[in-house]
């Protein structure tokens, strides 16, 4: 390990509480803080079937409780007997199709199930620092393809995207609540584009789709293909949320980070490119016309904020994280390679580049 990994590793001593910590994200950033000697422990819904999370055969690997974030009594339980030093929230429902098919909801887990997690939170006297996952998409965006800051004003124009928007206004109250009573654990939201990466198997998402139709010859459906997204590998945002919280312990006053890729967000039809010229198939893609106007069509997210004060950036392009992806999935159902080692290939080329 070199410097910023060598200060992570001094600096985290107590236990990190994962939230969601069954998902695709959760799963990543339980194996990179593993790699990086930190005590994780996790509390999430039970792993969706053929997740990586069950690929991995991570049950009972770490100290973990399965449950709803919105059971106070259970939560505040396990927090209790843990007292982790700081909490990732990742919990949430994170698909924009799934919010308009049950968006109360998806506003009640994202909004108030973050309210719950941080008032438990408060309650106690060992945990130091939240950090809230929220979204790209939380930006009022009138798909001027403008990149977007911390700062930029925020609106939902979806039921997810508003839910993260409402997760953002519990964040900024709740700061408001511990400066007043000067007591609680400080908060900070951040913002990823797109994550991909080996072992997301989420129907409808773009990545996902791609890979089961070459792995099966099945023909995918595509729409929107001039839609834009700062697509990313998973593991280059987890980095910079851990970097987030390692700043904000230490002191530092940012209270919103965002983490994107360094060029300009790839079209779906660019991604379909690349996808195609890295993996040989003979599936058949069909491109739809766009026919609804269910998401924003452009997004960027500009970064400055975490490069200048963490000292973070993107150790994958947007095209190599795409490369990457389809190299995961070939290795391991190709090649034959075990699905730890295909992420542990990947953790550290990351923390290689840190």
């Amino acid at each position: 390990m070199n410097t910023k990994t060598d200060q992570l590793n001094r600096n985290f001593r107590n236990p990190m509480l994962i939230t969601g910590h069954t998902g695709f994200k959760g799963t990543w950033l339980t194996l990179l803080l593993e790699h990086l000697k930190v005590e994780v422990a996790g509390y999430s819904h039970p792993a969706v079937r053929g997740s990586l999370f069950e690929r991995l055969n991570r049950e009972s690997r770490i100290k973990e409780q399965n449950g709803d974030i919105r059971d106070t009594e259970k939560f505040n339980k396990f927090l209790n007997n843990l007292k982790p030093q700081v909490i990732f929230h990742l919990a949430a429902q994170p698909l924009v199709m799934e919010s308009y098919r049950n968006p109360l909801e998806t506003f009640d887990v994202n909004v108030m199930g973050t309210a719950k997690i941080i008032e438990s939170a408060s309650k106690t006297d060992f945990v130091k620092l939240i950090v809230v996952v929220t979204s790209d998409k939380v930006y009022k965006n009138s798909n001027l393809g403008i990149r977007f800051k911390e700062n930029d004003p925020l609106m939902g124009y979806d039921p997810y995207s508003a839910s993260k928007v409402g997760t953002e206004a519990v964040a900024s109250a709740w700061r408001r609540i511990v400066d007043l009573n000067e007591l609680g654990p400080k908060i900070v939201t951040v913002r990823s584009g797109n994550v991909i990466g080996g072992g997301d198997n989420t129907p409808g998402r773009l990545l996902p789709d791609i890979v089961e139709g070459f792995i099966n010859n099945l023909n995918v459906n595509i729409k929107n293909p001039k839609s834009t997204r700062p697509w990313q590998h998973v593991l280059d945002p987890l980095f910079g949320y851990i970097l987030a919280a390692d700043y904000v312990l230490g002191g530092g006053e940012e209270e919103s980070f965002n983490f994107g890729p360094n060029s300009k967000s790839l079209s779906v039809e660019e991604v379909l490119t690349i996808a195609k010229d890295s993996w040989t198939s003979r599936t058949k893609i069909n491109i739809l016309p766009d026919h609804q106007n269910l998401e924003s069509k452009f997004l960027d997210l500009d970064s400055n904020l975490a490069i200048t004060r963490l000292n973070w950036s993107p150790v994958w392009s947007q095209e190599d994280a795409i490369r990457s992806t389809l190299k995961w999935w070939e290795n391991v159902e190709v090649n034959k390679i075990s699905e730890i080692e295909a992420c542990g290939m990947d953790i550290e080329r990351l923390t290689s580049a840190n």
